[in-house]
């Protein structure tokens, strides 16, 4: 009975597909047994997943009309103008910006492919990626194509990047490009700034010869990224940028505040053109209404509270730092001993998850099963969460995972 388009769908998620089988090997062998490494979500060394004392304390405190009222389509102003200051905190570029509320960073990422893309055309980001990419340009009439995220070095490709985008660009009139940097899903990788530099070189060549390009940067890990400043300085590459060329940037409260079932996000919108930025605000403006109507308000007005009173907003930061630290030394773990195992791992600098390239990444998945260690299988490799695997059950793995390449 379904139309067309949408005959046959059936969501096949390797993610949760992963949990749900570590979820059964702790039933059958006890927590203390199994490493879950499949979760993008923070858990504390006992298994739990870790919140933040003061996100708590604040949202207890809300008035309970304050939590289940509407919200604007566009979100509470006073969210919307916060979550921009907190995107670029003291790296603000120069020009106008714009902001909606989104259902989560996902949302925001719906919203760009949904109004930067014409029906029918390609979206390009890295091969490396996270999945969902994919199903939200199905969802919406568009196609994914990619360009090889490194070389046979383990750099940056800028070159493959250079040449796909030139080569949709002589099909296409317009592109829009997400990348997801800093702490990429599923690598932790994040462009140095002369890697950005030659994104935007790219970007100048094609936008001389009339091309329209938009750019959608996914920062939902950046907070567990690094120092707050030198994870957002590349921003303040995208001052006074020529009117075909517009920068998006996907927020989201999911991982910063541990907010995850909240839902609450934000699509930012900056551009050298106030009636580019009026534009934006429009078509999403009108997305929102069309799709979700409008997002929950009472995470949109948390995040307002903890952040207008400088003593919480403190508060807040030390303990989302003390959470970066920690998932920080379990990933510090895995790396040294991989380096001194001999696995070779995805160059990795920040976030929640640590990729290991692999040739049959199911089979390899399967094998680590039979040490009760459960993560996520890819198409190029294997995804690690070191924000849910334990300092002390981290210890191990990278070992665990060479024997079982060689054994799959």
């Amino acid at each position: 009975m379904t139309a067309t388009h949408a005959a046959g769908r059936k969501l096949k998620d390797a993610i949760f597909d992963a949990n749900q089988a570590c979820n059964e090997a702790i039933k059958i062998h006890g927590k203390e047994k199994v490493t879950n490494a499949t979760i993008g979500v923070v858990l504390n060394e006992e298994g739990k997943l870790a919140t933040l004392p003061t996100v708590e304390k604040v949202f207890r405190s809300m008035e309970m009309s304050e939590l289940v009222s509407y919200a604007p389509i566009s979100g509470l102003p006073d969210y919307l103008d916060t979550v921009i200051d907190l995107t670029f905190a003291e790296n603000k570029p120069e020009g106008f910006f714009g902001a909606v509320a989104t259902a989560g960073g996902t949302g925001a990422i719906h919203h760009a492919i949904a109004n930067y893309a014409e029906r029918g055309d390609a979206v390009l980001t890295s091969d490396w990626r996270w999945g969902t990419y994919d199903l939200i340009c199905n969802e919406t009439g568009k196609r994914l194509e990619t360009f090889k995220l490194f070389d046979d070095a383990l750099n940056f490709n800028i070159n493959d990047f250079a040449i796909k985008a030139d080569a949709l660009l002589k099909k296409q009139k317009s592109l829009l490009v997400i990348i997801n940097s800093p702490a990429h899903n599923p690598t932790g990788y994040a462009l140095s700034s002369e890697e950005w530099d030659k994104v935007l070189a790219v970007f100048s060549a094609q936008i001389s010869a009339g091309k329209k390009i938009s750019l959608l940067v996914d920062i939902a890990y950046i907070d567990f990224a690094g120092e707050k400043n030198s994870t957002r300085a590349f921003m303040k590459k995208f001052s006074n940028l020529p009117e075909n060329l517009f920068v998006m940037i996907a927020f989201s409260m999911s991982k910063s505040y541990t907010f995850y079932g909240q839902r609450t996000g934000a699509l930012i919108g900056i551009s050298a053109s106030e009636k580019i930025i009026d534009e934006f605000k429009n078509v999403n403006k009108y997305s929102c209404r069309a799709t979700w109507s409008n997002i929950n308000r009472g995470a949109q007005a948390l995040l307002v509270k903890i952040n207008a009173d400088k003593e919480i907003a403190a508060q807040y930061e030390a303990e989302r730092s003390e959470l970066y630290q920690m998932v920080k030394r379990r990933a510090d773990v895995f790396v040294e001993e991989a380096k001194n195992c001999g696995l070779r791992i995805v160059p990795y600098k920040g976030g929640f998850f640590i990729a290991v390239p692999a040739e049959n990444p199911a089979a390899v998945c399967q094998k680590l099963h039979d040490e009760l260690i459960f993560a996520v299988p890819l198409k190029l490799g294997i995804r690690v969460a070191a924000c849910s695997t334990s300092f002390e059950k981290m210890h191990g793995v990278a070992e665990k995972i060479r024997n079982a390449m060689r054994n799959a």
